[in-house]
């Protein structure tokens, strides 16, 4: 049986819902007439010429990239493996679909000259102290590049950062001995301050003596409130002074003997 042509009115309806299109929240629509551009449209419902008008959907959401582990050599000549996250937006689609072929790639490329280029003007103590500051130098550099085509660069941060085996040890004994210098200056600092104030309880106590005997009797009691098996017997200062003049007498004494036929 011969084929029925489509009646000539039902072709209206069907080329008006052929070029029907709809766009996310999110999307926006590059639109090209014959390849030209011609605009962007979207969010929401909105319709193109059939074949004569074709469109390229951008998201413009927030996009999170993780750059593959580099290894770059800082300024003071030491290997490392640095893994960098970035988040980039697209603010202007249509610089990202006419002036580029691929947005993300592109993206990329530049995160892993500009994170080379930085790490290489830096020694590895602020690769690993100045980590924030990096990430936003990094920031500023990737987002200068990218911005002619359409791309925001809102933050770059360092994942992970990986030094040698050899290095690692190195700076582990490093760590090690500023540990101890530190343990060392700090009890010197504790014998200076204990010997001043032992040079002040000295200086009270020849002032008024009475003040010594005081401490003898303290000592005895704090002796005795730890229930020691040990007696500690406390002589005043008087009587030590009094047996060491006796002792001194009697070593310079001469002996005097009875005369014979006396």
């Amino acid at each position: 049986m011969p084929e029925l042509p489509i009646p000539w009115p039902l072709l209206i309806p069907i080329f008006l819902l052929a070029g029907l299109r709809v766009a996310n929240q999110y999307q926006r629509a590059v639109v090209f007439r014959l390849g030209r551009l011609r605009g962007i449209k979207g969010p929401g419902l909105y319709w193109l010429i059939p074949l004569v008008e074709w469109q390229r959907l951008v998201d413009i959401r927030t996009i999170t990239r993780s750059v593959e582990k580099q290894e770059t050599i800082t300024k003071d000549n030491v290997p490392v493996k640095i893994t960098v996250v970035i988040w980039y937006a697209i603010v202007d689609p249509v610089k990202s679909v006419v002036d580029v072929l691929d947005v993300e790639g592109s993206v990329i490329q530049v995160a892993l000259t500009s994170l080379r280029n930085i790490i290489g003007r830096h020694t590895l103590d602020d690769v690993l102290k100045e980590q924030e500051r990096l990430g936003v130098a990094m920031r500023q550099v990737i987002d200068s590049a990218t911005e002619p085509w359409g791309v925001k660069v809102t933050r770059v941060e360092m994942r992970n950062v990986e030094i040698p085996e050899s290095m690692q040890r190195a700076m582990a004994q490093e760590a090690e001995a500023l540990r101890e210098k530190r343990a060392r200056i700090i009890k010197a600092e504790a014998e200076l301050e204990a010997a001043q104030k032992l040079k002040e309880a000295a200086g009270l106590i020849m002032e008024n003596p009475a003040g010594l005997e005081l401490r003898r009797m303290q000592m005895i009691t704090e002796v005795g409130a730890e229930q020691n098996t040990t007696t500690i017997i406390m002589m005043p200062s008087e009587f030590v002074s009094m047996a060491g003049a006796v002792a001194g007498w009697a070593k310079g004494a001469t002996p005097v003997l009875p005369k014979d036929g006396g």
